[in-house]
């Protein structure tokens, strides 16, 4: 069966409600563990219809953001998303507080009861017009996005696709493109202050009535995370500011060397290599063949699943007018099959956000077998080592999709590795700032944002740049809007791929892809940081592991020949 064959249907809210709280009570009445299991079977089967039509609106609209039909119904899920999640708050009350918890224990993974321990923390009945409000708020800001339309000699782009003009051999280009996403952001940057102070203090709001200081609790909470809290996070933070913001400056400055230029100006940083960045050869449909062949040679198991995907036709790649920006992979419980959904235009971020994405579909792939819908994702810092690492395990199929450029891809994916990092961080740290001061007046969080910059990202030159002088470049990034504190995960997760990236390409470790497949197999029945055990990786809230990993990359950089990156 095609994606446009999946069927959607609007649930009737009500009936969903009466069948959802009789297999609650079921489960608060039960005479046996059996009843009280089959109970919790007959939700988690109620749950995975929810999310596969909650899943199929958020598609469709993404895909047309101009698609009326899809566009109310994703008014209907924000408005009912909070409701919903009421109910599960009183699944897992009935669950957490059952005479058969041991039994239930022995049927359900253990993070489940971590996770739903975690959300009777994070929700009350009291909230849920506070919930609404932030859907919209949130829904506001994708639209807003998906709305731009930027004119470029004589043709019409969105965010994404007037992107790759960024990229250009040619600074003039670079600068007539970075102005004119500057030019438009600008002129909208009330919209986006408006939409943002609100959603801050709508989430204050949410963490005060709930009983906390601020919101940075409740969205660690969010985040699930189970192992480790923001003290970890804030030892991580230092350890980047010691160990990556110095390689990461050095590797602009060899940038700027190799461009010839006298400073790297902002819209100079996407350029590595002054006679264009490494683009995969062909047109879209040729590198998902490649994609295809690539997934066959790789392993049996990622053969099996890349066919899957192109059976179903699960894939939409290319930039289009009214699509929304970014890339992303989800999940269709009823069909047992992932989504990858991106913006393809013309650069390496094609062939990387296909093995990303794919890393994400990978995983969730190897997941079906888990039952329990709240486990066959793990938390999201752990999502993105499936992803990250697919990139790095990818590597010796990449000359395939990049020909003679091949060495200049290899070197400008690790260090923009590299590169991304004290980036990453800073947003994680902005976030703390705004919502530990939700009072921050929508010009002194700009002001926050820049002073923050000036510590991780110490190399950019702005160049005068009204706009991004005044601390406006956070407005670009929609986690900041839709998934707070989400983006240190990139991060974390970006250190343990680049383990697999020592192990797969300098070590030649026999058992790394191995380990890969286990730490997709066990999908959320695992921790963070068991995660990290069950692939043989160091954590990187420990003192020293990050050192000791960007050392061989620093080695491997190094070694990469000047003339070639030239060429």
């Amino acid at each position: 069966m095609k994606f446009n064959e999946f069927e959607y249907k609007r649930p009737d809210m009500s009936a969903l409600k009466q069948s959802f709280q009789q297999q609650i009570e079921k489960i608060k009445k039960a005479e046996s563990a059996d009843e009280a299991i089959a109970a919790v079977k007959a939700i988690q089967a109620i749950q995975r219809d929810i999310e596969t039509n909650s899943t199929l609106t958020s598609i469709r609209h993404s895909v047309d953001t101009r698609d009326q039909f899809y566009s109310d119904e994703t008014d209907f899920w924000d408005e009912n998303s909070p409701l919903i999640s009421e109910w599960e708050s009183e699944y897992y009350r009935a669950t957490l507080d059952s005479p058969y918890r041991k039994e239930l224990e022995e049927e359900l993974p253990h993070t489940f009861f971590k996770l739903a321990e975690n959300h009777l923390k994070i929700f009350s009945p009291e909230i849920i017009p506070l919930l609404q409000k932030e859907n919209r708020l949130v829904s506001e800001y994708g639209k807003l996005k998906a709305s731009a339309e930027i004119e470029y000699k004589g043709e019409t782009y969105n965010l994404s696709s007037i992107g790759a003009f960024t990229q250009d051999p040619d600074r003039k280009v670079r600068k007539e493109t970075s102005e004119l996403i500057t030019d438009w952001y600008l002129e909208r940057q009330d919209e986006f202050d408006r939409i943002y102070d609100q959603l801050v203090k709508t989430r204050h709001e949410i963490a005060t009535k709930l009983g906390f200081k601020d919101f940075v609790e409740v969205g660690y909470a969010r985040m699930a995370r189970l192992d480790y809290d923001r003290n970890d996070v804030e030892v991580y933070r230092k350890e980047v500011q010691k160990h990556v913001v110095p390689l990461a400056e050095k590797l602009f400055e060899r940038q700027r060397e190799r461009l010839g230029l006298d400073k790297l100006a902002f819209y100079d940083l996407g350029l590595t290599f002054p006679t264009g960045n490494a683009k995969p050869e062909g047109s879209p449909e040729e590198i998902v063949a490649k994609g295809v062949e690539m997934y066959h040679e790789l392993s049996p198991e990622t053969g099996e699943f890349i066919d899957l995907l192109i059976e179903h036709d699960v894939l939409d790649l290319e930039s289009k007018p009214g699509k929304d920006t970014g890339a992303y992979c989800t999940y269709l419980p009823n069909y047992k099959t992932p989504y990858i959904f991106a913006n393809f235009n013309g650069t390496s971020h094609d062939v990387e956000v296909l093995t990303h994405e794919a890393g994400h579909a990978f995983q969730v792939y190897n997941s079906r077998w888990i039952q329990t819908p709240e486990a066959v994702w793990p938390t999201l810092e752990s999502c993105e080592i499936h992803s990250m690492s697919m990139e790095f395990l990818t590597w010796p199929w990449m000359k395939n999709f990049f020909g003679d450029s091949i060495e200049k891809f290899k070197y400008q994916h690790l260090a923009g590795a590299v590169q991304f990092i004290p980036y990453g961080v800073c947003v994680d740290h902005f976030q703390h700032e705004v919502y530990e001061n939700p009072n921050m007046t929508p010009e002194e969080r700009r002001q926050t944002w820049r002073k923050l910059e000036k510590i991780y990202n110490p190399w950019i030159d702005y160049q005068g740049n009204e706009f991004y002088e005044n601390g406006g470049w956070w407005f670009k990034q929609l986690h900041i809007f839709t998934m707070p504190f989400y983006y240190i995960d990139y991060t974390l997760a970006q250190v343990c791929a680049f383990q697999f990236w020592k192990r797969s390409q300098v070590d030649h470790d026999p058992k790394a892809w191995e380990d890969y497949l286990n730490i997709c197999k066990v999908g959320g029945t695992q921790t963070f940081t068991e995660i990290i055990a069950t692939g043989n990786l160091k954590s990187p809230f420990e003192p020293g592991n990050l050192a000791d990993t960007l050392a061989s990359i620093e080695a491997y950089l190094d070694q990469v020949d000047e003339e070639t990156l030239r060429k």
